[in-house]
């Protein structure tokens, strides 16, 4: 049976099956009232790891984060990402590195979720236009003044993780990953040599008509749902595997975190394991 708990960075213990908030609606209203009881009921679940970001609506999902949560239960750990900022004349995002900025938005981002530290801040993602020793530099000496307790990355190659670590510890990879899309199987590979937790983001997501009726069929005989058999493969294929689902229906958060109790047997993982082989 796989463990339903990972340690990040070796010492931070979380539940690996954790809470996406990214899909959460901010505007005032029903819409908002109804994120923050889905919030609210992760956390009554057990749900120990939330994940955010200041792009996500520029900060406001982290504010609606800390009005559902805060003060925060001790064991639990919101994560949140910096690194994209609105620019330009036509203020759209863009990958932005630049040291002044990230620490900028790591304090503004104090500031959004109430607290004096991040225990896991990770870079969104690497700006092509900034030396990465200044981007992660920066984020070093955040850390040396206790803003910042551990440092992740997100969308990266083997190599970018081989060139960050070799700046700074890095504790999370974050990167698209799901049953039907393994390309970033080689990065997980090396997150499983380091002890690097991976955070899959798109966990669920369906590929081919073909393997998403395989996943369908594995599910309709285990009496469970595709969703619950996409996460329970997850959590059984890499220890280091924490899965992020989000949603903004209680009835799916409920879903999703049931999958910690699925059984795949050695058959049904074989079938899936297939699903990316070339036919």
């Amino acid at each position: 049976m796989a463990s339903t708990t990972f340690r990040i960075g070796g010492d931070l213990g979380v539940r690996r099956l954790g809470f996406g908030a990214m899909h959460l609606p901010t505007e005032a209203g029903a819409g908002r009232e109804n994120s923050v009881g889905v919030v609210r009921r992760a956390v009554e679940l057990g749900v120990t790891l939330i994940d955010t970001a200041y792009l996500y609506g520029g900060g406001a999902n982290e504010e609606l984060i800390a009005e559902a949560l805060h003060p925060y239960p001790d064991a639990l750990l919101i994560t949140t990402k910096v690194g994209v900022a609105r620019s330009g004349a036509s203020d759209e995002w863009r990958l932005d590195g630049r040291p002044a900025v990230l620490r900028d938005q790591v304090e503004q981002a104090l500031r959004r979720l109430r607290v004096e530290r991040i225990e896991l801040l990770q870079l969104h993602r690497i700006d092509p236009d900034t030396p990465l020793a200044d981007q992660l530099g920066t984020l070093a000496d955040l850390r040396t003044e206790g803003k910042i307790g551990r440092i992740g990355l997100s969308e990266v190659s083997v190599a970018e993780l081989t060139q960050a670590q070799e700046i700074v510890d890095i504790a999370t990879v974050q990167n698209r990953y799901n049953v039907l899309d393994r390309e970033h199987e080689p990065v997980l590979a090396a997150c499983e040599a380091a002890g690097i937790a991976f955070l899959p983001w798109r966990p669920v997501a369906w590929g081919k008509s073909g393997a998403k009726a395989e996943v369908a069929a594995v599910a309709a005989e285990l009496d469970t749902t595709p969703t619950q058999i996409a996460l329970a493969w997850l959590l059984g294929h890499s220890p280091v595997i924490l899965p992020i689902p989000g949603t903004a229906r209680i009835d799916h958060l409920e879903e999703n975190l049931a999958a910690e109790g699925l059984h795949l047997s050695p058959a049904h993982r074989d079938r899936l394991d297939r699903l990316t082989e070339p036919t």
